[in-house]
């Protein structure tokens, strides 16, 4: 008998720009719903939806940040991270060496 447990997630894929294209393009040719698609590819529903909706706002279609500026973003906030670690760094250092000339 089977067990009643959860099923195991997903292992996450990453798929291709031009691969998320195809899939906008035919929701956005209507014969098939959103999730007739997702069902015929093997996707969720929810990434789905997604791409469709960051191909709206890439296509200044709907209102947000589009990809290009999502990227910015990330990579804004990666280095804002990175510069917070090297100042609290540097005041260790610096606390460390004043204690050391006292």
């Amino acid at each position: 008998m089977k067990s009643m447990g959860k099923k195991r997630p997903r292992p996450r894929r990453s798929f291709t720009p031009e691969f998320k294209a195809e899939i906008v393009e035919l929701c956005r040719c209507g014969d098939r719903s959103v999730g007739q698609v997702a069902k015929d590819f093997d996707l969720t529903e929810t990434a789905v939806r997604g791409w469709v909706k960051q191909a709206d706002v890439d296509a200044d279609e709907r209102d947000g940040l589009t990809s290009n500026e999502r990227e910015e973003l990330a990579q804004l906030r990666r280095e804002n991270r990175r510069l917070r670690e090297d100042v609290e760094i540097l005041k260790r250092a610096t606390a460390f060496f004043a204690q050391e000339t006292r």
